[in-house]
């Protein structure tokens, strides 16, 4: 006799019961809110077609592909649809009542969102894509949730001219920060944003403080990249079969200067730490950008040439390299007894000084107390002397400033 398929109900709530436990893990706390609201409402409904126990895995599920196979809309994971809520909860001691503007729709976050707000807010899901927000306004209203409204249009730009929100939540991978999306947060309302500097993304809480944004939290992230107006194409180098250099803020890299640079002998220098799994190396990797900035880039590589012993980084979809005077250098770890050492792998001339120097870069930063990135985000047009103390990356529409609090 065959097992009696899982309900909805019972794999729902066996999907936050593990996102609990994997909040606490990462010292999180999951809001009460929040779990009450993921406990509510069906995913299964923003993801037809997807058999039902798929529907609750704690992965995103991809809901428009182009004919090229890239991503360009899903419903995210949800571990990370509770982070980014949480930071807004965080942020804003709480949503009931709030008026709510989401960029980038799937429709499942817009409900959760409407659980949150109750009747006394309002959500707004916005999406470039006709077909995406079609799709969206069918699920939401198949799951009930009349109130929430679509709209199909490039939040580059204003939405409602002249309304105001108390949130903003962007679930696409943004470049930049237009100026629209400040221009329509309330006086210390709260943006939530996966933003990508030097290469990587974050998600980061800013609240409106007059013409700036200033980070309350931040979570690493990752995001299908924000289309439109918008959209920026990232620079990628290919170093050999599967590993790739990452540009992404104009770096000045040449691509012939670097080729075959793997082929030569490999360098090595290691810091001589100890460190728990729990340490921040999100955080270090932007340390790294802003400090050794000017050679900074980024180093990707896929499983079969982490595989084959051609590269060997802390982590393949992202970590911290440097080129220079055609000479490659980019982090890398070793584990002993559930603790690791941090240590650099070069290849090019001056491999070995590369590789002291990256790991110097580590040392400092750990020394330091692993401090913590703050950032604050100002228009265009902010003349430098008004600017606060830090490291500033230049956009389109803004200027970041970055900081470090000490551990």
């Amino acid at each position: 006799m065959s097992a009696k398929p899982a309900s909805s109900e019972v794999l729902r709530n066996a999907m936050v019961d593990r996102l609990a436990a994997d909040h606490a893990a990462k010292g999180l706390t999951l809001h009460p809110e929040v779990e009450a609201a993921m406990r509510a409402v069906p995913r299964e409904l923003y993801v037809p077609g997807v058999p039902l126990e798929e529907a609750y895995e704690n992965t995103a599920v991809i809901t428009k592909r182009l004919p090229s196979g890239e991503n360009v809309s899903s419903v995210s994971a949800p571990f990370l649809i509770a982070e980014m809520l949480g930071q807004a909860m965080g942020a804003l001691g709480g949503l009931k009542g709030r008026h709510v503007l989401e960029i980038g729709s799937g429709g499942y976050n817009a409900s959760l969102l409407a659980e949150l707000v109750g009747t006394a807010g309002s959500v707004t899901t916005v999406d470039i894509d006709p077909e995406v927000a079609d799709r969206v306004a069918a699920c939401l209203k198949t799951a009930g949730y009349h109130d929430v409204t679509v709209v199909c249009a490039d939040a580059e730009h204003p939405i409602e001219p002249g309304r105001g929100y108390d949130l903003i939540i962007v679930t696409a991978g943004a470049w930049d920060i237009p100026p629209a999306w400040r221009e329509q947060l309330t006086e210390g309302g709260v943006l939530v944003v996966p933003l990508r500097t030097f290469g990587t993304t974050r998600s980061w809480a800013l609240r409106r403080v007059g013409d700036r944004l200033v980070s309350h939290s931040h979570r690493q992230c990752g995001f299908v990249p924000v289309q439109g107006a918008g959209a920026h194409q990232i620079r990628c180098i290919d170093l050999a079969e599967g590993v790739h250099l990452r540009l992404d803020e104009g770096e000045q890299i040449d691509a012939d200067a670097v080729k075959g640079v793997l082929e030569q002998p490999r360098r090595e220098a290691w810091a001589g730490l100890s460190l728990p799994p729990a340490t921040r190396l999100h955080d270090l990797s932007l340390w790294h950008a802003t400090r050794l900035r000017e050679h900074a880039v980024v180093l990707t590589a896929q499983e079969e040439a982490i595989a084959s012993g051609i590269v060997a980084p802390s982590w393949q979809h992202g970590t911290s390299a440097t080129v220079h005077n055609g000479t490659l250098a980019y982090r890398t770890l070793r584990w002993t007894d559930r603790r690791f050492d941090l240590g650099a792998y070069a290849h090019g001339p001056d491999a070995q000084a590369a590789a002291e120097r990256m790991v110097e870069n580590m040392r400092a930063w750990v020394e330091a107390g692993c401090p913590t990135p703050a950032l604050e985000v100002l228009p265009a047009c902010t003349p430098d002397g008004d600017l606060p103390d830090g490291t500033v990356l230049d956009k389109r529409h803004s200027r970041l400033v970055v900081s470090f609090i000490p551990g």
